[in-house]
């Protein structure tokens, strides 16, 4: 699955990733392959996110919204 993550100032990541982890505003809750369609808002907290090679990746955000369709998970978030 792919992963964009965009702040207003610029893109900070992009990539192949097989799981995030996002802090939602009812929880968190998390997303893998073939995930179905979702779009939610996001809350203070960690972004973290596992690479297709296992690397873990984190981002601490303020807020934001994710999407997620067909394998492709758009972030818009504002870093801490």
């Amino acid at each position: 699955m792919t992963i964009e993550i965009v702040t207003p100032e610029r893109k900070i990541y992009e990539g192949e990733i097989r799981l995030v982890q996002a802090p939602g505003s009812d929880g968190s809750f998390e997303l893998l392959q073939n995930h179905a369609p979702i779009i939610s808002t996001l809350q203070s907290g960690t972004l973290r996110m596992i690479s297709s090679n296992e690397d873990e990746i984190t981002f601490d955000i303020n807020s934001g919204i994710l999407e997620c369709m067909d394998n492709k998970v758009i972030i818009l978030a504002e870093l801490r």
